[in-house]
C-alpha cells in the first residue's frame, strides 16, 4: 500500500475513534446517577479507544516519517 493510501486510511480511522470517544464521554455525562460498574465500564471503553489512537498517531507520524526519506 502506498504511504498517502494508508495515510489517508490512518486519517479517516483517527477521525472515526476521536468522535466514538468524544460520545462515549458525553454519555458518561449524560448519564447521571447510574450504575457505578456501567460507567466504569464506558470510561475504561473510552480510555482503550484512546490508547488506539495514539497508537495510530504513532503509525501515522512513523509514514509522514518515512514517506519525507523518501
Amino acid at each position: 500500500m502506498k504511504h498517502e493510501e494508508e495515510l489517508r486510511r490512518l486519517d479517516e480511522e483517527l477521525a472515526r475513534l476521536r468522535a466514538e470517544v468524544a460520545g462515549m464521554r458525553d454519555q458518561v455525562g449524560d448519564l447521571g446517577a447510574t450504575d457505578a460498574n456501567e460507567r466504569a465500564q464506558m470510561i475504561n471503553m473510552a480510555d482503550e479507544q484512546e490508547n488506539l489512537i495514539g497508537e495510530l498517531e504513532a503509525r501515522r507520524a512513523a509514514l509522514l516519517r518515512s514517506a519525507d526519506a523518501e
